[in-house]
């Protein structure tokens, strides 16, 4: 099969205003600006909730209404590319040899690596720095890729003794805005 041709659905949590200019077209999707917070879970990227909506919604209800902005939801058609799948043991492993590289150069410096934070560990500032640093050294071999993709278990569990948690979630970074082949409005029933 061609990693190229993997097509996902992804729902954005944005402004509501950010949203509608997208979909209007006063905002093209290519100046669509990539998350670069220290603590991204995926490393640097436009972020995107696999085919969960409502997910996207609540994240953009809880991030900002609290800074007066009216929270929305824009959906994309994402064709994935060369994507960096933490599901997949193959990236898995790449993954952690490059965190020995990184451990390894960080203690030769003599500085401590940065650690994933707070409740739930929500600041994932080491998860961050190794993904980037991973993808940063693959770019010096002249491998890229074009977005990263991994699963949470996030929240309490379903049920009790359950392995599934209520904000279990899978995420993509798209690092290449090229890969976002349209938007649309979302049904939320709302």
């Amino acid at each position: 099969m061609d990693p190229f041709a993997r097509i996902v659905i992804g729902y954005h949590g944005c402004p509501v205003d950010f949203a509608r200019d997208l979909l209007v077209g006063t905002l093209p999707i290519g100046a669509w600006k990539p998350s670069t917070n220290d603590w991204d879970w995926l490393g640097h990227g436009i972020y995107f909730w696999e085919h969960s909506p409502e997910r996207a919604l609540r994240w953009a209800q809880e991030k900002f209404p609290p800074k007066g902005i009216a929270p929305g939801v824009i959906g994309a058609v994402v064709q994935i590319g060369r994507c960096f799948d933490l599901l997949n043991e193959a990236i898995s492993s790449i993954l952690s040899q490059s965190y020995q590289e990184l451990a390894t150069a960080f203690a030769a410096a003599g500085k401590p690596m940065p650690q994933n934070l707070g409740k739930d560990l929500k600041r994932r500032e080491l998860d961050c720095l190794v993904i980037n640093d991973c993808l940063s050294r693959l770019h010096r071999q002249g491998v890229e890729y074009d977005s990263v993709r991994g699963a949470f278990l996030e929240g309490d569990a379903a049920y009790a003794g359950a392995g599934f948690s209520r904000e279990a979630h899978i995420q993509i970074a798209v690092r290449n805005p090229a890969c976002i082949l349209g938007v649309f409005r979302p049904n939320l029933g709302v």
